[in-house]
């Protein structure tokens, strides 16, 4: 099926399965694949030891615009997993932090994406999965140098 496919088209087509995936894990919590990545975002960043998440750290990190992530965080509020509360270091922004029924879910996401990744290279070896990890960082880091 993959002979001769453009490299792109690949990408996009293993994105689909993956978030398909990895959608039907977050559909259990009431949430979608991206909106549990930026739940996990908020919820690795506390965990860290971050004291204050701003909306323009989390578009940074997930590489979507202004509008888009303000959008995703009035549903994450709305449905009770952040809460949102003006910053005590800049009043200009606001402070996001996990309410008490998403505090930790960052393990649970990391849990969940593993088991896909295993699913989507289970005829692998672990050489073979390390070699694709360590590919996809490298052009992770070519994207971010740009």
């Amino acid at each position: 099926m993959s002979n001769g496919m453009p490299f792109g088209l690949k990408i996009a087509i293993i994105n689909r399965a993956f978030r398909k995936k990895l959608d039907e894990k977050a559909s259990t919590m009431g949430l979608t694949s991206v909106q549990l990545r930026v739940l996990g975002s908020v919820s690795r960043l506390e965990a860290s030891g971050e004291t204050e998440i701003h909306q323009n750290d989390l578009e940074r990190l997930e590489h979507v615009t202004h509008p888009a992530m303000t959008k995703m965080l009035q549903r994450l509020e709305s449905k009770g997993f952040i809460r949102c509360v003006p910053s005590l270091q800049d009043r200009r922004y606001k402070k996001i932090t996990c309410t008490e029924r998403s505090k930790g879910i960052h393990k649970v996401i990391l849990a969940q994406d593993e088991e896909v990744l295993s699913e989507l290279c289970r005829n692998f070896t672990e050489d073979q999965k390390k070699t694709l990890l360590l590919m996809a960082d490298m052009l992770l880091q070519n994207i971010d140098a740009d």
